[in-house]
């Protein structure tokens, strides 16, 4: 299988990998300051973005799908980043294979069981009536029966695609990502503790990441450090980009 991509920069490389229901697309802004000392790889996972989709959404399978990316892109070693649902995508792949990380760069998630909270957002993108919708906006009315948040919102938007047969369509592969959401929501299976350099990165406002869960990253990455970002939520990339690159910078020079 062959993932979605975009290659930006010269330098060592870094591949970012993006959150539940997100794409590629929503880390762009950053990967351009980066790609100004590094070459990054923006990575869609499988079943979203333009990625293929495929019957099944498990860490192992999506670690694996990042090992054969590697080795497509002739990559024997990258800093390797990755935001929630992708941060524990790249855990997996740093205990699976260790020695092709250079660094590790995980933000706001932590290596725990969550428990449900996207339910909202399944049903309202389970409900969507594409043939009601001759606009972006009608699409958008519809989200909002059961979302209020306007972010959220144009978050989800960015899925929604042209078709020429229903005038709109998902672009995610949104029956199987529900179907293994539970695994999603679970723990990455561990193979090895990874040793390496490694960057828990939080946002002091989201909940993601507790200060109990440093014992676990430290036995699983026993050289991880965490720093937390003033002000800001989930979405640590798009709320505080500049805070967030400096980080990166600092950590990446080490």
């Amino acid at each position: 299988m062959e993932l979605n991509y975009k290659k930006l920069g010269e330098g060592e490389p870094i591949i970012i990998l993006h959150g539940l229901f997100g794409m590629l697309d929503n880390w762009q802004t950053l990967a351009r300051k980066l790609a100004e000392n590094y070459t990054v790889y923006l990575v869609d996972q499988r079943n979203h973005g333009r990625s293929p989709h495929t019957e099944a959404h498990t860490y192992a399978e999506m670690a694996k799908d990042l090992k054969a990316f590697m080795d497509q892109e002739l990559l024997a070693e990258a800093h390797v980043l990755g935001h929630s649902m992708g941060g524990k995508t790249a855990m997996q792949f740093a205990s699976y294979y260790p020695e092709m990380v250079d660094h590790l760069i995980v933000v706001d998630i932590a290596p725990k069981v969550y428990p449900r909270g996207h339910d909202e957002i399944f049903k309202a993108l389970q409900s969507l009536r594409f043939e009601d919708a001759a606009s972006r906006k009608d699409v958008d009315d519809q989200l909002a029966e059961y979302i209020d948040n306007i972010g959220i919102r144009q978050f989800l938007l960015k899925n929604i695609v042209r078709d020429k047969v229903s005038g709109f369509r998902l672009r995610m592969n949104l029956p199987v990502i529900y179907q293994d959401y539970e695994k999603i929501l679970g723990m990455p299976d561990w193979k090895h503790r990874y040793e390496g350099p490694t960057l828990f990165i939080r946002g002091e406002k989201s909940p993601y990441v507790a200060e109990e869960d440093l014992e676990e990253i430290k036995a699983l990455f026993p050289a991880a450090r965490l720093e937390t970002v003033k002000d800001a939520g989930h979405w640590v990339h798009a709320e505080k980009p500049e805070e967030l690159l400096q980080l990166l910078r600092t950590f990446l020079i080490v």
